[in-house]
């Protein structure tokens, strides 16, 4: 392979690069599969399965979890996770209230609704991410 003048032929960049792409693409494709599976058979974007789940993994009967602590786990800005809450709230799968102790908090919770369908999408999320992580990106 002939490499241009700035990168010697030892080094380790185009490697770097090849599997910063092969990451890219894999998360590209997987990210895909989930939006469509999920919005075809659930009604829901892979977005809003992972808030869902999130909320789900701490469920306490009447807690939720905080916005401000949701949003940089499920990898989406305060803004975008704010309208995204506010399309599952009208849905009936969320439910947001103020924090008592501050006024500027804003809790989340999962409904019924919500814990019913988050089971109900739970094994074909597993499963879309098993078929396409398990086979190496081409």
């Amino acid at each position: 392979m002939a490499y241009p003048d700035f990168i010697a032929p030892d080094s380790p960049e185009p490697t770097l690069v090849a599997e910063w792409r092969d990451l890219l693409a894999r998360h590209a494709a997987t990210a895909c599969a989930l939006d469509r599976e999920l919005g075809e058979q659930h009604d829901l974007g892979m977005s809003e399965f992972e808030v869902l789940e999130r909320l789900a993994e701490g469920h306490v009967a009447g807690e939720g979890q905080r916005l401000q602590e949701l949003a940089p786990t499920v990898h989406l800005s305060q803004s975008a996770l704010s309208r995204l809450i506010g399309r599952l709230e009208k849905a009936g799968l969320v439910e947001r209230s103020m924090c008592a102790d501050d006024r500027r908090g804003i809790y989340v919770a999962l409904t019924e609704a919500g814990c019913r369908r988050y089971q109900e999408a739970k094994p074909l999320h597993r499963e879309v991410l098993a078929r396409m992580l398990a086979t190496p990106a081409k």
